[in-house]
């Protein structure tokens, strides 16, 4: 699992610390679903995450973040069979709802939570827990979830998101991701895979940030202003020359996703950690050729 690094998680952002960045100009489709809540998009086709990214220009410093990053490191799939991965369920509106006390209570939504009796919970010191209420269309996402002594849920921070809606965060707000992000809408699915297509942009982490966020990113997680450090929501897409022949059928969708969409800078972590949910039918080995993607294959898209 990719490590996560909070320690900063509190810092807000003046604004002079964000860095600027306008609305996406590809055009969009139809937005992704999922298999429990199809009366729900995942978001907007609107919405950043679901936007083409395949057409806009190249940034000017791309060569150098993706030097900072790792020319020279593979790609690595988060995610798989057993546990590896963040897991996330569905529920419906007879849910009882229970309140969760947060560590950062004031860039946490206050809930409550609809969490079910045994709700899956990622694997490792973030201990993500996502839950979808299809009859509402409500996100809910929790870090660091766990329950005390006395059987009360508490959590790191927490976000609520209407589905429906592309609203994101107060400026400087974290959510359950230390970019202020969603993070099921970044997360690479076996039901889209074996659908033949992912259309989404994926979640990707990276050992050292900057102190700075880009559009939709809306929080930091960093006191290094080094420019050749990337920002929270930077987003970062596969060359158009790559050529995905010799890879498995599970590998070739991801990587045209990333064509298409790219991935958008979510966590602090390990290098070029592509996020998804765990599933037994994963390919283990069609997903580890990832691997032979290297850094100097992405660029980094102006998205400003």
């Amino acid at each position: 699992m990719a490590l996560s690094r909070r320690w900063s998680l509190r810092l807000l952002v003046p604004l002079a610390a964000v860095v600027p960045a306008g609305a996406y100009a590809a055009p969009a489709t139809a937005p992704p679903h999922l298999p429990k809540a199809p009366n729900c998009p995942v978001f907007p086709a609107s919405n950043a995450w679901n936007q083409r990214v395949d057409t806009l220009p190249v940034a000017a410093d791309s060569a150098r973040l993706i030097a900072t990053i790792g020319a020279d490191t593979g790609l690595h799939p988060d995610f798989g069979t057993g546990r590896i991965g963040i897991p996330y369920t569905t529920v419906g509106k007879g849910t009882k709802k229970t309140t969760v006390a947060f560590d950062y209570a004031d860039e946490s939504d206050k809930g409550p939570y609809p969490i079910p009796a045994n709700p899956p919970v990622e694997a490792g010191s973030d201990s993500h827990v996502i839950v979808v209420d299809r009859d509402a269309c409500r996100l809910y996402e929790l870090f660091a979830a766990h329950r005390d002594g006395s059987g009360r849920w508490h959590a790191g921070s927490g976000a609520i998101w209407n589905l429906r809606s592309n609203r994101v965060r107060p400026a400087g707000w974290t959510s359950a991701d230390a970019a202020g992000l969603p993070i099921l809408p970044g997360l690479a699915r076996y039901d889209e895979v074996s659908a033949g297509v992912i259309r989404h942009a994926l979640r990707f982490t990276v050992p050292r940030t900057r102190k700075a966020y880009v559009s939709p990113a809306r929080h930091y997680a960093s006191s290094n202003s080094d420019p050749s450090l990337p920002p929270m929501g930077l987003r970062v897409r596969l060359k158009a020359s790559f050529s995905t022949a010799g890879f498995g059928p599970q590998a070739r969708v991801v990587l045209t996703a990333l064509k298409r969409y790219g991935m958008l800078l979510a966590d602090n972590g390990s290098p070029w950690y592509i996020t998804g949910a765990p599933s037994p039918r994963w390919n283990d080995d069609d997903l580890h050729a990832l691997n032979r993607v290297h850094g100097s294959d992405l660029e980094v898209v102006a998205t400003k």
